[in-house]
């Protein structure tokens, strides 16, 4: 715990050290006109609950109090970037109702990979919303909003981004995790890390196709601790030498190092290859792991521990179902106080935890160039 703590402040005094080293106080704010996301499950807005069917209770219930598509008793670590830069909360690309795309749009689909995989929604998850599809999608999107905002009148514009603003824009990617699960399901290691360079690959080239269309200000987060995961802790079992110091699987870890490693080094070669973009790499890894490692000195209980479900005496019920255990029908519900929780449903982040993660990572502290999301569109 304590080289935790030792971690945190040299982070902190680097990052404070770093940002006064590329002429912060010199920078003027972006002016982010919009904000367009690309993800999985953790960024998703409510697309996967448009495409397949709606998130249900209790999701949504600490902040929005009902069901808004969020896998998440509220807000999301997008939701944060979004209110921190001023804008409102980002509408599913695929939702058609209710929704504005004046300030931008999410195409984040949960269980949706990096790289396409031979597996399905109803069989494991996956989802075949995968990013080369989320690219499509924006270009589409792109194509037929420029389309009917040049040739409607005022009042039809107003649920429609201006054309200019795309090249204003701030791009996020928060996806890879489900190409690690899949990795993970196969029981390969060695398919895996061959895999790694074409999966960050792939992520490059979607990079590089929307500066091809004019995109220049990208805000990219690598992935979480996936053997921290409850989930993975719980339905498993477990050897002590297979657990860190923070009780998270090593094995599970070492994916997510992995590639997180070699998506960092894939995005400082995208500034070569794209003269023009401002690449920010996110440590989102580093983030999430020290809140583990702080959980209850953060005020949060056990970091293992999971706030909806039932998970109990080897039962597994997710969150939200109900299950007939021995004639008696258990209903997996939420906890009395949800911000008391890291986890949610054993996969996703509570609200507390996700604003904590947020305010963590909108400063820069854990991001390369050490830049607040502010002044992201500036290469120092």
């Amino acid at each position: 715990m304590e080289n935790v703590k030792v971690f945190s402040i040299i982070i902190a005094v680097f990052s404070v050290l770093s940002v006064e080293s590329v002429g912060l106080k010199d920078l003027k704010t972006c002016n982010f006109g919009a904000v367009y996301n690309f993800g999985d499950s953790n960024s998703d807005t409510g697309g996967g609950s448009a495409a397949f069917w709606p998130a249900g209770k209790p999701c949504g219930e600490t902040f929005f109090g009902r069901p808004v598509g969020r896998g998440c008793d509220g807000r999301l670590i997008i939701d944060f970037i979004a209110e921190h830069l001023g804008l409102p909360h980002l509408s599913p690309y695929l939702d058609s109702i209710g929704t504005s795309f004046r300030y931008g749009a999410n195409f984040a689909i949960g269980g949706s990979t990096i790289r396409p995989q031979n597996e399905s929604m109803s069989l494991n998850g996956v989802s075949p919303f995968s990013l080369d599809i989320q690219i499509v999608q924006f270009d589409q999107f792109k194509d037929r909003t420029g389309h009917f905002y040049n040739r409607s009148y005022p009042r039809h514009r107003r649920n429609l981004p201006r054309p200019e603003d795309f090249s204003k824009a701030l791009y996020i990617f928060d996806i890879g995790q489900n190409d690690i699960a899949a990795g993970l399901r196969k029981k390969n290691d060695s398919a895996f890390h061959a895999s790694v360079p074409d999966i960050v690959d792939q992520l490059a080239k979607a990079v590089q196709n929307l500066y091809e269309h004019g995109a220049r200000t990208f805000w990219v987060h690598n992935t979480g601790p996936i053997g921290c995961l409850p989930v993975s802790l719980h339905y498993h079992d477990i050897k002590p030498e297979e657990l860190d110091e923070q009780g998270c699987l090593k094995a599970q870890n070492a994916y997510s190092m992995e590639f997180n490693r070699q998506l960092k080094a894939r995005v400082i070669k995208l500034r070569e290859e794209l003269p023009h973009a401002a690449l920010t790499y996110v440590d989102i890894y580093a983030a999430k792991y020290e809140l583990i490692g702080n959980a209850k000195k953060q005020g949060f209980v056990e970091a293992a521990n999971i706030c909806c479900g039932f998970h109990e005496d080897e039962i597994q019920v997710y969150c939200g179902h109900k299950q007939n255990i021995n004639g008696t029908e258990i209903y997996a519900g939420s906890c009395e106080n949800p911000s008391d929780f890291i986890s949610w449903d054993g996969v996703h982040y509570t609200e507390a935890a996700n604003r904590w993660v947020a305010h963590r990572i909108i400063n820069g502290s854990f991001s390369d160039p050490p830049l607040p999301i502010k002044h992201a569109c500036h290469k120092p």
